[in-house]
């Protein structure tokens, strides 16, 4: 499905907070041009993800403050802004460094959101995580829980650090290392602490997902060996090497965490981002024809291909934060990598948002270096969507990127269903009739009888031009995608778009927590006038709808039930 710019040197770990600069640890390289040019449809299911880093209030909040309005305010105008830009996820940091954005039984307040660790928001019972997967949800997106597993400070001061922090509570646990503490990766009681702090997140909030980035083993300082010879003395005696017994340090981290996540809620997805060469062909067989002085595999100890192979993980989200063409990580070549190492699980690609306008390569002040990536994307069946760093890189709009993606992302996307996850398929809901009200277009409908118990998590209202239903796939005849886990007895939703004069056929389909989409009700054709909406009576539809009705109902009453 793949078709396959300038000397370049780039230095390792640039001044990016938190996760990008690390990428750009690479050698020299030339680059050649490609032109891509992007699909005329585009898909009707897309993962559209943004990462908003919280660590020295990268995106969010603008400034710490312990006041409730404050933080919902901040929040509730840039969930808004990307759902006005087409996004329909978002993977939000939570725990930044040994800290919390919630109120936790494990780990302190982070200072990141109230300017002092251990400090609550004011007033006291207010819970800002809970606020954020309800306002997320509200909106009608994804609401993915990015947390740092080992980071525990993100500096030596530790004069600020609360008595609950862990550098109070098990300060063996920690190895220093730069400027910055980590919890010792090969410690079981360390990996068993992280599971819990995770378990709490998953057990209490209502996440669709939780989520890693590239930071397990941290970045190697050069000539400074990472101090946990001890801890191999100790616990490895069973490895030949101590790079094999860290990288099995992380795989059962990861395998502890899949495990306790599917224990208390399987629909929540568990996906890592990690570094975006796992390994070069010259250091493994299995690696990608890239030459990173940095791997994933290697350096970072973190095997994603493992994870992927043994279940572990949802989704996949390697950080390709190169352009096409880069001879030493071309995107290109990356994206073909990866699209043939999942199988079962979703890949979305990490999106360098944070590189265009801001770096010195030549084609990061192309403007079209995103659209053409985002093109290829979708040109690769295995590819299933994008998670772009970072959100005020987004917003600052540099070589008006937040235009591009804002029609790259014009048609409404649904989130892609992870085959092996599945659910009780919603009935076909009662539709009502369509009303005029105030000069638009009234929609009323209902759960299915059948779904009054467990309603489905949202419904998707279509919109046809004329008096046919046109084509499902189509994501441009999607009109609305309403609220997730509202619980409403009654939906209504107002189309205010409506032209007068014009005939248009309205459709509602139901869709459950895992993204299934059931099947749509019966269409109801109107024309359009000033003041009113006037139905149109089509017999030949009707007869044809009346036949389809029938055995939709058989079938659903052999659909077995199944609570999620």
């Amino acid at each position: 499905m793949l078709r396959l710019c300038t000397l370049l040197i780039l230095l390792l770990l640039a001044v990016i907070p938190d996760r990008a600069g690390a990428q750009d640890a690479l050698v020299n390289s030339e680059v050649t041009t490609t032109n891509w040019e992007p699909e005329s449809t585009p898909p009707k299911r897309e993962f559209r993800g943004v990462w908003i880093a919280t660590v020295f209030n990268t995106d969010y909040p603008k400034s710490p403050s312990p006041m409730r309005v404050a933080i919902k305010e901040q929040y509730k105008n840039l969930i808004a802004e990307f759902k006005r830009l087409g996004f329909n996820a978002v993977v939000v940091q939570v725990r930044p460094a040994g800290d919390a954005f919630y109120p936790s039984q494990l780990v302190p307040w982070s200072k990141f959101l109230t300017g002092k660790q251990g400090q609550p928001p004011i007033p006291s019972e207010f819970d800002p995580l809970e606020f954020m997967v309800e306002e997320t949800h509200r909106m009608g997106m994804e609401f993915h829980a990015w947390m740092n597993p080992y980071r525990a400070t993100v500096n030596l001061d530790t004069a600020g650090l609360h008595p609950t922090h862990v550098f109070n509570q098990h300060r063996d646990w920690l190895l220093t290392y730069g400027t910055r503490m980590y919890l010792n990766p090969g410690v079981p009681e360390v990996r068993k602490h992280i599971a819990e702090v995770v378990g709490e997140v998953v057990d209490n909030y209502d996440v669709d997902g939780i989520h890693f980035d590239d930071y397990f083993y941290p970045y190697k300082i050069k000539d400074v060996p990472f101090p946990d010879s001890a801890t191999y003395y100790f616990y490895g005696q069973a490895f030949k090497n101590i790079d094999d017994w860290r990288r099995t340090n992380t795989d059962n981290l990861i395998m502890g965490i899949s495990q306790r996540i599917r224990a208390s809620k399987p629909h929540v997805k568990f996906g890592i981002s990690p570094f975006g060469v796992w390994s070069n062909r010259s250091q493994n067989t299995m690696g990608s024809e890239t030459s990173a002085s940095v791997t994933s595999y290697d350096d970072l100890y973190a095997d994603g291909i493992k994870w992927l192979k043994n279940g572990w993980i949802d989704y996949i989200a390697p950080q390709l934060y190169w352009n096409i063409g880069f001879a030493a990580a071309d995107y290109a070549e990356l994206v073909n990598w990866w699209s043939m190492r999942v199988k079962d699980q979703h890949l979305y690609i990490g999106q360098a948002a944070y590189k265009v306008g801001d770096n010195p390569e030549p084609k990061w002040q192309d403007p079209t270096e995103i659209p053409r990536q985002i093109a290829m994307n979708r040109n690769n069946i295995e590819v299933d969507g994008s998670i772009f760093y970072s959100a005020q890189s987004i917003k600052r709009n540099l070589l008006g990127l937040k235009d591009s993606l804002r029609t790259a992302f014009k048609a409404p996307a649904l989130v892609p269903q992870i085959d092996y996850q599945t659910g009780r398929v919603p009935k076909i809901p009662r539709f009502k009739k369509v009303r005029s009200k105030d000069g638009d277009v009234k929609l009323k409908w209902r759960p299915h009888k059948d779904d009054t118990y467990i309603k489905p998590a949202y419904y998707i209202v279509y919109r046809f031009n004329g008096s046919r239903v046109g084509d499902y796939e189509d994501p441009r005849n999607i009109l609305h995608v309403t609220s997730f886990l509202a619980d409403a007895k009654k939906m209504v939703f107002m189309d205010r778009s409506a032209e007068a004069g014009k005939q248009y056929t309205y459709v509602v389909s139901a869709v459950n927590r895992q993204h299934q989409e059931g099947r749509p009700t019966e269409s109801q054709p109107i024309l359009k006038t000033e003041r009113r909406v006037k139905k149109i009576k089509n017999r030949r539809v009707k007869k044809q709808k009346d036949k389809r009705s029938k055995k939709e109902k058989k079938e659903d009453e052999a659909t077995p039930d199944f609570r999620f």
